[in-house]
């Protein structure tokens, strides 16, 4: 197989968790995400097998937010964090919830999962230059949002 699925395990839990904002449930969607993939036998032989795991992976996200109330829990804060590295880590939250649904996601694929423009574009449907643009506009807003903070 082409992709390297161990490789992407803590990707999609990273972006389950950045869907559903709780450690246990992200934990269970990327297991269930896994299972469903690998339930379609067919489609792994051909296709973009990155882009279908994470349309795998949003489909269960958004029937798992439409099904029930999500508890937005703050556990995974490590205790060891200075004030400052608190304080800096949720003004950098804020300003990333502040824009559109769409960028949120980009920005997530793009730098927390470093995932590379073609294969964000593989998973959006978007083209390589659409993408980037749309990046560049999101980095430019949270410039902008975190400027109006005085974070500097």
């Amino acid at each position: 197989m082409s992709l390297e699925l161990k490789d992407q395990y803590d990707k999609i839990y990273k972006y389950c968790y950045f869907k559903v904002q709780n450690s246990t449930l992200a934990e269970d969607l990327t297991q269930e995400t896994f299972l469903k993939f690998f339930s379609q036998s067919s489609y792994i032989s051909r296709g973009k097998p990155l882009a279908y795991l994470y349309t795998i992976a949003k489909n269960l996200c958004i029937d798992t937010y439409t099904k029930q109330e999500m508890l937005l829990l703050d556990e995974d804060i490590p205790s060891e964090n200075t004030l400052e590295d608190l304080e800096t880590s949720i003004t950098i939250k804020q300003a990333i919830s502040a824009l559109p649904g769409d960028l949120q996601e980009l920005v997530f694929l793009r730098f927390v999962n470093e995932l590379s423009m073609m294969e964000i574009s593989s998973i959006t449907g978007f083209s390589r230059f659409s993408i980037y643009r749309k990046i560049n506009n999101a980095l430019n807003r949270l410039k902008l949002i975190l400027r109006e903070e005085d974070f500097s």
